[in-house]
C-alpha cells in the first residue's frame, strides 16, 4: 500500500452524534467488554463515555501517535495495522464488539501501529486519562482489560505465523472469519484490492483464492460483497491458522460471562 493508499483509506473524520446523547446502559452492553462489567462499574464510566460514529477509512489513531482515546466498538469494525516505510502494510489484528482499541496505561504513550475503520459502525470512546483513572481503582475492569489483550496477543501472534505458514487460501479464509465473528451476518462489503492491501499480498493472488473458493462452493462473490455459504467448511479450510486466536477468544468469552 502506497502513500495515497493509506491517504485515501484514512481521509475520513468523526462524526460525533448530535447533541451527545446520554450513554444508556443497554447502549454501552453492546460492547461485550463493557457489557461484563458490574452494573455500578459501568454506570461510573456514563460521564466520560461518548457515542461516535465510526465511518469506513477513518483513522483511530496512527503508528507514533499519543493515545488521546480509547476505543469500544459496537457494530464497526477496526483493522490494526503496521505500515513500513515503503507503504507496505500487514494487518496484524481485527477489533471488533468483543473489545477495545488504544488502550494506553501509561501517560505519554505512543502507538505501536495504526488503526483504521474497516467496517463503519458506531462505538463508545473516552480519553485515556479517565481509563487510566478508572484502570487505578481496581475491580473488574483491569482484570477484563487485561484478560482480552492476552486474547488478543493469540490473535496477532498466528496472525503473524499463519502470514509465514499459511497458503493464500488459508490467509483468505482466516481474514474472512475473523470479520464474520464481529458481523451481524455471513455477507461481507469488501473489495478483492482492500483484501490484497490488508493481507500484503496481491491482488491477483487475492482473485484466484477468492476463486477457487467460490468453486467449492464456500462463498460467492459478486460486485464488492462476499457471501459465506459454508462456515464450518471455511473453518476447515482455514485450519489452525483461525482456530488459535479463536480458541482463546471463547475462553475470554466465557471468562466475560463468569463476571
Amino acid at each position: 500500500m502506497n502513500n495515497t493508499q493509506v491517504t485515501a483509506i484514512t481521509k475520513n473524520t468523526y462524526k460525533t452524534i448530535a447533541s451527545r446523547p446520554a450513554v444508556t446502559y443497554s447502549g454501552a452492553q453492546q460492547n461485550e467488554l463493557l457489557g461484563a462489567l458490574p452494573r455500578e462499574v459501568l454506570e461510573s464510566l456514563f460521564e466520560h463515555l461518548e457515542l461516535v460514529q465510526l465511518p469506513f477509512g477513518k483513522q483511530v489513531f496512527e503508528f507514533g501517535a499519543a493515545m488521546e482515546y480509547v476505543h469500544f466498538p459496537t457494530t464497526a469494525i477496526v483493522s490494526l495495522l503496521y505500515v513500513m516505510e515503503d507503504g507496505a502494510t500487514t494487518e496484524i489484528a481485527v477489533v471488533g464488539h468483543e473489545g477495545v482499541v488504544g488502550v494506553s496505561l501509561f501517560e505519554g504513550e505512543r502507538a505501536m501501529c495504526s488503526a483504521v475503520v474497516q467496517a463503519a459502525g458506531y462505538g463508545y470512546r473516552m480519553k485515556a486519562e479517565h481509563l487510566r483513572a478508572a484502570f487505578a481503582k481496581g475491580g473488574a475492569l483491569p482484570a477484563l482489560l487485561m484478560r482480552y489483550n492476552t486474547a488478543l496477543f493469540a490473535q496477532m501472534a498466528q496472525n503473524a505465523v499463519g502470514g509465514r505458514h499459511s497458503s493464500i487460501e488459508q490467509k483468505l479464509c482466516r481474514w474472512l472469519l475473523d470479520r464474520l465473528d464481529r458481523s451481524p451476518s455471513n455477507s461481507l462489503k469488501v473489495t478483492q484490492e482492500m483484501i490484497a492491501i490488508m493481507l500484503g499480498v496481491r491482488r491477483e493472488s487475492i482473485t484466484a483464492a477468492a476463486g477457487k473458493l467460490q468453486d467449492e462452493g464456500l462463498i460467492t462473490y459478486r460486485r464488492g460483497n462476499i457471501t459465506v455459504l459454508d462456515r464450518s467448511g471455511l473453518e476447515a479450510y482455514a485450519g489452525e491458522c483461525y482456530k488459535v486466536a479463536k480458541t482463546e477468544f471463547d475462553r475470554l468469552r466465557l471468562d466475560v460471562a463468569r463476571c
